[in-house]
């Protein structure tokens, strides 16, 4: 167990390279591993991005997803193996961390995520990450991470193209996901068992996600709040947008306005 302050010297040389990084540093390690991060869905986004959070010593990660491993999932999704199928994925995370980094604990949540639990499961953690793979669903993540205000890193991706946003919407002029999406968007969702995606895609998106989420932990470099990165992997192009908070959105507005002065 690491002792308040204090890094093992199996913890020194592991997190070495984090260490050794002004911006991160031995206090920011610690940080790392006191914090507690809630993952929403583990599939192609969720599983790059709870490797390398857990990888660099996020102490607890709630995963929380009520799948199963199907064979299917294999082409992309990281942490499961041949043997995983039919099993929960959270759980199947789960023991893959195990093997990977005893300073972290996962915990399972075999459970969809709804508006009615979002409260709840969501609650008391340092960041959430939001890699799930359906629309209402990200509105409901987004909404609660708002409301219990907490900072939010959504990812999504295509077949070629992927998304990143980091979301404070409680704050002060900052916009949350919904104020991007609005209530109805442009296009309905679409799975990648519609449109196919190359596995590789959700690797980089989700790695990406998983910076995020440490940068939130340990903040280092330019503040990326209320800015959507954009990726075109056809076209090999990045560019970034910053998002207009709505003065209609029914959710950070109104938690802002009920904050106090």
């Amino acid at each position: 167990m690491t002792q308040p302050g204090l890094l093992t010297d199996d913890q020194l040389e592991r997190y070495a390279r984090h260490i050794v990084l002004k911006e991160i540093g031995g206090a920011g390690q610690l940080r790392l591993l006191g914090a507690h991060v809630a993952v929403v869905g583990a599939g192609g986004i969720g599983c790059p991005a709870i490797a390398f959070l857990a990888a660099a010593g996020v102490g607890t990660i709630r995963v929380i997803d009520a799948d199963t491993v199907s064979l299917s999932n294999l082409q992309r999704q990281i942490l499961y193996g041949t043997e995983d199928v039919g099993k929960y994925k959270a759980e199947a995370a789960q023991a893959a961390i195990a093997r990977l980094n005893p300073d972290v604990h996962v915990v399972a949540i075999n459970q969809t995520l709804d508006a009615d639990n979002a409260g709840v499961l969501l609650r008391d953690v340092d960041v959430i990450l939001d890699g799930c793979d359906n629309f209402d669903t990200r509105l409901v993540v987004s909404d609660a991470a708002t409301k219990l205000r907490t900072p939010l890193v959504s990812a999504a991706v295509g077949a070629f193209d992927g998304q990143v946003g980091v979301w404070r919407g409680w704050e002060e002029g900052q916009p949350c996901y919904r104020c991007l999406v609005g209530a109805d968007p442009a296009r309905p969702d679409m799975n990648c068992a519609d449109q196919g995606i190359v596995g590789a895609v959700t690797g980089i998106v989700g790695s990406m996600a998983a910076l995020e989420v440490i940068r939130t932990l340990v903040p280092f470099g330019d503040d990326p709040s209320g800015k959507m990165l954009i990726a075109d992997f056809l076209g090999t192009r990045f560019r970034s947008v910053r998002v207009a908070q709505d003065p209609a959105c029914p959710v950070c507005c109104a938690v802002t306005e009920a904050m106090p002065a």
